[in-house]
């Protein structure tokens, strides 16, 4: 290989890192800005997400049994919260970092992507708090009988809840991952179909790990999931269709 090429793929590779590292840098801005809103409403975000499990506190409250455990979970919640409402600013810097990498005509998708991936992210927020968090703590709280009673502290409780929220938002973003990708030319409808198999059995291990360990609760995610993955192979195909259109305009 020529020292030339070399040289060009350096630098396209160094352009690469730059990009990155800009995006992330932006990300982790937008996402600081969204904590620190978060932050000044904290009291009444904790209260909201205190509910699901409110019915199951002897006492009607959480527990802490550290100086700080309060105010460092007031701090994970605003951070999660700030990862929520900055959803959309955050989606544009991972658009710009993807777009170089596809076609001009479809570079114009900068609005259905950012949209289509807020609303798939807080979809998966609320499926996890309006769903998926009462039936794991109806079945989590009740099993063995109601003759021993939970004392659930705030650490415990933040822990669980902004993973269960922030798992569930990054799963229902597969379609567009898969999207993406299709757009990019890296999988094709085909290649999806054929392997479709292999797609619903990641998704039901996925399901497994992410939900509260019974059957119930990993079908109500493998089933919206599995809805979502045929949904994204269906848009694959519409942009396949489109290029193909475009190439033979061109020819």
């Amino acid at each position: 290989m020529r020292s030339e090429d070399l040289d060009l793929k350096a630098q396209s590779l160094y352009e690469h890192l730059a990009e990155l590292r800009k995006r992330i840098i932006n990300c982790a801005l937008i996402l600081f800005i969204g904590t620190a809103i978060c932050y000044n409403f904290s009291e009444q975000i904790f209260n909201f997400v205190r509910q699901p499990i409110v019915p199951y506190l002897p006492g009607g409250g959480l527990i802490f049994t550290g100086p700080l455990d309060k105010f460092i979970a007031h701090l994970k919640l605003s951070f999660v919260g700030g990862i929520i409402l900055s959803c959309p600013f955050w989606l544009y810097q991972v658009w710009m970092f993807v777009a170089p990498g596809l076609y001009q005509k479809e570079r114009k998708y900068t609005m259905g992507f950012i949209m289509a991936g807020t609303v798939l992210f807080l979809l998966g927020s609320g499926f996890s708090y309006f769903i998926a968090l009462p039936m794991a703590f109806h079945f989590l709280m009740t099993f063995g009988g109601d003759i021993d009673k939970p004392m659930i502290s705030i650490d415990q409780y933040m822990g669980f809840f902004t993973q269960m929220c922030l798992m569930f938002g990054v799963a229902f973003e597969l379609p567009l991952v898969i999207v993406v990708l299709g757009m990019m030319g890296i999988v094709s409808q085909a290649f999806l179909r054929k392997n479709r198999r292999y797609a619903i059995m990641t998704i039901a291990v996925i399901a497994a790990i992410i939900t509260p360990p019974d059957l119930l609760s990993m079908v109500m995610m493998l089933t919206p999931m599995w809805i979502l993955f045929e949904g994204a192979v269906l848009v694959v195909g519409i942009f396949e269709k489109n290029r193909d259109q475009s190439f033979n305009e061109i020819e």
